[in-house]
């Protein structure tokens, strides 16, 4: 007995309100950290190396869980307790409205005068007073009962109040089921693209063609929705002050129906307008500047060079100064010897400037407008780390192999457009120019018409609940005299007046006098 009292007053404090809120304050609290912390499931580099800056606290918050949120036993339990909790203290309460809806009205006070809105006419027509009372209250829940000295009738309105907070919290629980469904089959992935005519789109077939991919718990990426998708063209604008202003990118999709035939549709992406197809949409996350390589090694010709285009990352928002690094293996044949051909690979880790300046020797960025690009780069020669099988970072190069002498400085200079570098062993590398690249995320939530459903039907819910008051009026006719009453639960929004409105339009159907 004591356990079976112990599990219903557990189970009545977690489906009260007072819990619910709780829960959902606790579940507000418990996701700071995943806009705070970097997370593994969105970049586990950032992870890792917050880790490691921060010896102390890292790896012990990596072992609550700190930095997989939205994944960790302790968040679901809050999730779930939330669920419990509002279907715990809402279907009660669905329950009863429902009784109320159904259920005979107040039945007549028999002191009207005592009640807070009071008035009482003359009226010698018994019939005609109750139709006239009738007509005056249309659109109210009505009930007439006839006594032995003539009759009452009861009116109520304002049934919405109740129904709209009920409304209210069921689709607060609609919206919390409907992210989570979304987050079991739902994606996103984001890709970079150089943007210029020839330049490689990608298709949506596989995880592999993106630079980060997050699928949901029921998501494995053996079942994207494919189209083919190019950035065909990118442009930006200032303002006066140098600031961007905007930027828009021209792309071309196509769709699994437009496959056989090798047709494209093209369309204007801008930021906050996404390209929605298949299900999908597509956003403008960001851009930068990609600059373009050539390097060629000694007797130099057909084959004997390779060109590379490179995103660099902006490291200033305002004037783009970025960073970035590129690696080059000699063309096949040039050193049949693997090994041989490793030590002759070459790397490039540097900056770039839009509008290049120097100061001394020093490289700044004095605008991020594109016009007058340079770079300064760091020229290494040796084996770069592309043929050893470990991961490899696509913006700055494996120090570990310069400190441990497998890879080389062999020159620092500054280039600009159309110059070049020529190392000690013949090697040139030339800065040939530069391209802009945009990031593009590709997102599904099969839910999202559902979260935006329920979201309306929230603000339904909280206008009806904060707007309408219910309010009763009694009429009662007995020896040639009407009497009428009204009673609210709250005096707000004007009750007072609405009543004596009423009382009036019966006054006047009637042509009744004030007794």
């Amino acid at each position: 007995m004591i356990a079976l009292a112990f599990l219903r007053n557990s189970w009545r404090a977690l489906t009260s309100m007072r819990t619910a809120l709780v829960l959902l304050f606790l579940l507000a609290v418990a996701a700071v950290p995943g806009a705070v912390l970097p997370q593994k499931d969105l970049n586990i580099g950032k992870v890792d190396r917050w880790i490691e800056d921060h010896p102390d606290i890292g790896p012990w918050l990596d072992k609550l869980k700190f930095f997989e949120i939205f994944i960790s036993p302790w968040f679901t339990a809050i999730y779930a307790l939330l669920f419990v909790s509002l279907v715990g203290c809402l279907a009660p309460r669905l329950v009863e409205q429902c009784k109320q809806l159904r259920a005979p009205l107040t039945r007549t006070p028999r002191n009207l005068s005592r009640l807070p809105h009071h008035a009482r006419l003359r009226a010698a027509d018994s019939e005609l007073a109750k139709a006239q009372v009738k007509a005056v209250l249309r659109g109210w829940r009505t009930e007439v009962h006839d006594t032995e000295r003539g009759w009452e009738l009861s009116a109520e309105r304002g049934f919405v109040h109740e129904f709209g907070n009920v409304l209210f919290h069921f689709a607060l629980l609609g919206i919390l089921v409907a992210i989570a469904l979304g987050r079991l089959w739902g994606y996103e992935g984001t890709r970079t693209l150089i943007a210029g005519p020839g330049t490689t789109g990608f298709c949506n077939t596989s995880t592999s063609v993106y630079d980060s991919f997050r699928g949901g718990l029921l998501e494995d990426g053996t079942r994207l929705d494919p189209f083919c998708l190019q950035a065909k063209s990118f442009h930006e604008t200032f303002l006066a002050s140098g600031q961007p202003d905007n930027y828009e990118s021209q792309i071309a999709y196509q769709l699994p129906a437009d496959f056989a035939s090798d047709s494209w549709h093209g369309y204007q992406l801008r930021v906050n307008h996404p390209l929605r197809v298949e299900g999908l949409r597509v956003y403008l996350m960001g851009h930068g500047f990609a600059p373009t390589f050539t390097v060629t090694w000694p007797d130099g010709g057909p084959g004997k060079s390779r060109t590379e285009t490179v995103p660099f990352i902006p490291q200033d928002g305002a004037t783009f100064l970025s960073s970035g690094a590129a690696r080059f293996d000699p063309p096949a044949g040039m050193w049949p010897d693997l090994g041989e051909r490793d030590k002759h690979a070459v790397a490039l880790e540097g900056l770039f400037a839009p509008t290049a300046g120097l100061h001394g020797t020093l490289l700044t960025s004095l605008s991020p407008e594109l016009v007058n690009p340079g770079v300064a780069i760091d020229v290494y020669e040796g084996d770069t780390g592309l043929n050893s099988g470990r991961p490899q970072s696509a913006t700055s190069l494996d120090h570990r192999l310069v400190d441990s002498g497998k890879l080389v400085r062999a020159a620092r200079k500054n280039l600009m457009r159309g110059e070049s570098v020529t190392l000690p062993d013949g090697v040139i590398v030339r800065f040939d120019g530069v391209q802009q690249w945009v990031s593009l995320q590709v997102s599904k939530d099969p839910a999202q018409l559902w979260v935006l459903l329920f979201a309306v039907t929230m603000v339904c819910g909280l206008l009806g609940s904060l707007v309408v008051r219910r309010r009763r009026v009694w009429a009662r006719f007995e020896a040639a005299e009407l009497e009428l009453g009204g009673l609210a639960r709250t005096d707000q929004a004007g009750w007072h007046g609405e009543f004596d409105k009423l009382a009036a339009r019966v006054r006047q159907k009637l042509g009744a006098e004030t007794a």
